[in-house]
């Protein structure tokens, strides 16, 4: 099963931007759906943006024109470049990889934080 690491987490104030990166092992990436969700505190994991295998995108209706997912498959790398942050956007962000008839593979997360 593919092995996802992510990294680009910090401490941003509002307004700022952030990129997140999700290195994937493994040398069929490009066979994989990917996508980022995340998950605030006492709330449930939700859906941010998710990638097909053909680049097509889709967003959460509250980042949308904000947040922007890519992939560089010569670098099995999912990004997520947000802008425009707000404190609702603090969460733990995870990467997720789904291939047709598997489990779907998760990273452990990286800490979003947006505050003055």
């Amino acid at each position: 099963q593919v092995q996802l690491v992510e990294s680009g987490g910090g401490l941003v104030q509002p307004g700022g931007s952030l990129g997140l990166s999700c290195a994937a092992s493994g040398s069929i990436f490009r066979f994989y759906e990917m996508a980022w969700y995340r998950q605030a505190p006492g709330k449930q994991r939700e859906l941010v943006a998710v990638i097909s295998t053909g680049g097509s995108t889709n967003y959460a209706d509250s980042v949308k024109g904000r947040f922007t997912i890519s992939r560089d498959n010569s670098k099995n790398t999912v990004y997520l470049q947000m802008n425009g942050l707000k404190p609702e956007d603090t969460a733990v962000y995870y990467c997720n990889a789904q291939l047709s008839g598997t489990r779907p593979a998760w990273g452990r997360g990286t800490q979003v934080t947006v505050s003055s």
